[in-house]
């Protein structure tokens, strides 16, 4: 099965050629043509990159349920367990509408804040999703700087926001809970790790795919029709402010690392500065306010405030940082 998945990926570029140029019959060269190629190759490739990968960290994730990773994490102390945390962050199931049962359970487990803070920043910030398609628009060296930088940020503004000591701005209602860390899931063959590799490919690239195919439908208009170098003029290198203005651009939006990947692909490829992008990327999918709703549910507004003020002041070095010496 491998084998031919390769040999299908290895035919993508040439079958979109064909189809956009000799079946539907769209001029070479023209926008439109330019636009609708990008769309038939990137879709299929995302997603079966996507597939194939999910599928693999599906057999993974089968070793790290949320009631292992919390009794790894619980009573780690603050710099170890701020690493440890954004490392599990990785590899363990989470999304925006699930921020909010993962803070309880790992703060009645005894996790600390800032620890508990650096898994839910990496968590969907520094994912499979993220780094598999990095990887396969952008090469391993940008997925591999993204992973460092992403994993630097949420170790930092855990670690920092660990020491402020503001464990009292925890929502009264979530320490009064009794607690429930759960249990372990019983040992588990091969035969049902397996299986759930196929269920994380049916959950997660079924959960996805509209934001794969929206966002690679906005990089292929982007792709056709603006020209080469114009990203360059407000999201270039030269524009001190192109970081912040993309960092506050990012905060409303919502969209998942599926989602804003083939747009920063694009953007890239246009002209903009790789730090720009990168504070843009990490902006929308960490620090956006349908997050922060969703945590001001278990965090007071002074801690909001300050996991904002922290999380973004990392964003904005790691853009500032990357401009400067890339």
């Amino acid at each position: 099965m491998v084998a031919v998945w390769f040999l299908l990926y290895g035919q993508l570029l040439p079958f979109a050629t064909y189809l956009t140029y000799e079946i539907i019959g769209l001029q070479a060269g023209s926008h439109l043509g330019a636009s609708i190629e990008f769309l038939f190759y990137d879709t299929p490739k995302v997603l079966m990159l996507l597939t194939l990968v999910v599928y693999f960290v599906g057999i993974l994730r089968s070793f790290f349920t949320p009631a292992r990773t919390r009794k790894i994490l619980a009573g780690e102390r603050e710099a170890i367990g701020n690493v440890l945390g954004a490392m599990l962050g990785i590899v363990t199931p989470f999304c925006s509408c699930s921020a909010v049962p993962l803070f309880i359970g790992f703060v009645q487990a005894g996790v600390p804040l800032g620890v508990t803070l650096s898994f839910l920043i990496a968590a969907p910030m520094v994912n499979e999703i993220a780094l598999v398609l990095l990887y396969g628009l952008l090469g391993w060296k940008i997925a591999a700087l993204y992973l460092v930088t992403g994993l630097t940020v949420a170790i930092v503004a855990g670690w920092v926001i660990g020491r402020l000591g503001m464990e009292n701005s925890i929502e009264d209602w979530v320490r009064n809970q009794l607690q429930n860390t759960g249990s372990e899931s019983e040992a588990l063959s091969w035969s049902m790790r397996l299986d759930k590799g196929r269920e994380a490919v049916i959950d997660i690239v079924g959960k996805v795919w509209p934001y794969v195919v929206g966002g690679i439908a906005v990089g292929a208009a982007i792709h056709g029709y603006v020209p080469e170098g114009f990203m360059a003029k407000i999201m270039g290198k030269g524009a001190w402010w192109s970081v912040p203005a993309a960092v506050v651009m990012g905060i409303p939006m919502y969209s998942n690392a599926a989602g804003i990947v083939p747009v920063v692909e694009v953007l890239l490829g246009k002209g903009a500065a790789l730090g720009t992008v990168l504070a843009f990327m990490m902006s929308v999918i960490a620090l956006s306010l349908p997050e922060m709703v969703i945590l001001r549910k278990v965090l007071k507004p002074r801690l909001i405030a300050v996991f904002v003020g922290v999380l973004g002041s990392g964003i904005l070095l790691v853009g500032f940082l990357f401009n400067l010496i890339i």
